[in-house]
């Protein structure tokens, strides 16, 4: 199981740094989404992925769900979902005085 989510984290990882570093705008907000589930799902994987631990401490327990984790991905969240709409903002105004969506501000020479 920790193959897999450190597969998936490496993988969503590998592709939003590389949308990220595209020249078009659509692509890099594409990119840092993938980056931001990337961190979520490692924030996860860093409270131990353990199945069919009890939510709280009780008497015989062999151990816990930690619950700080499941607390920060809920802040990255919604953290992640500001910084996107900012940065939708950010690219429509930038398409609106500029006219073109090229992170530069203008069309590469062909």
């Amino acid at each position: 199981m920790e193959f897999l989510v450190a597969g998936a984290i490496a993988v969503l990882t590998a592709c939003g740094v590389y949308l990220s570093l595209r020249g078009r705008t659509f692509p890099v907000v594409l990119g840092l989404g993938l980056l931001s589930y990337a961190v979520n799902l490692f924030i996860v994987a860093m409270g131990r992925l353990q199945a069919g631990l009890p939510p709280l401490v009780t008497e015989g327990a062999d151990g816990y769900a930690d619950p700080l984790p499941q607390a920060l991905v809920l802040t990255a969240i919604v953290i992640g979902f500001a910084a996107t709409g900012l940065i939708i903002a950010v690219a429509l105004a930038l398409r609106a005085t500029t006219g073109t969506d090229h992170v530069d501000g203008e069309e590469p020479s062909e």
